[in-house]
């Protein structure tokens, strides 16, 4: 099998964060809107490639106000900057998945990340005949890496937002 260009299925695909806030919980939420394409050489997978979208104004923390300030110019500025976006450079492929080193760019921002890779799974049939794969990756990082500085001190000490945001991202695609 050849290299193999997969559509991300935005419908049962899924972008999820979560960061500390008040330095008590972690705060999570996710990005409903993605899409992208992943290119795939089962027998060469370092020549795979990853592109991926995320509508920026899409973030849904299930709280209205904590979602339009996130929305605001404190955080991604969605007015100007409406998508975040990944490009992988290199993938490192190791037993049971991958290493996948790219471009995130995230308000104007481009940084260099790793996404820890489990998967792909096999390629399976639907019930409609389109075949399929699925792969889950985790990654952390500095929202201050990326121009997202907003914060608030808290009068015990600390601050109000985490810088570590943590992410996983869970993606089913569909061969084209």
């Amino acid at each position: 099998m050849a290299q193999v260009t997969y559509a991300i299925d935005p419908a049962h695909s899924a972008v999820h964060f979560s960061v500390r806030h008040m330095m008590l919980s972690n705060v999570r939420g996710e990005f409903t809107k993605l899409s992208g394409t992943v290119r795939y050489d089962p027998e060469n997978p370092a020549s795979s490639y990853i592109d991926a979208t995320i509508d920026a104004a899409s973030i849904n923390t299930r709280n209205d106000d904590r979602d339009t300030h996130l929305k605001s110019a404190d955080f991604l500025e969605v007015e100007k900057f409406p998508t975040l976006t990944f490009h992988s450079k290199q993938i490192q492929p190791h037993a049971g998945g991958a290493k996948a080193i790219g471009e995130l760019t995230i308000h104007g921002v481009t940084r260099e990340i790793t996404l820890d890779i489990e998967g792909p799974t096999q390629e399976i049939k639907d019930p409609w005949g389109k075949q399929r794969v699925g792969a889950s990756a985790t990654a952390k990082l500095s929202r201050k890496d990326f121009g997202l500085v907003w914060n608030a001190a808290l009068e015990t000490g600390g601050v109000m937002v985490g810088d570590e945001v943590k992410i996983t991202i869970d993606i089913e695609a569909v061969r084209d």
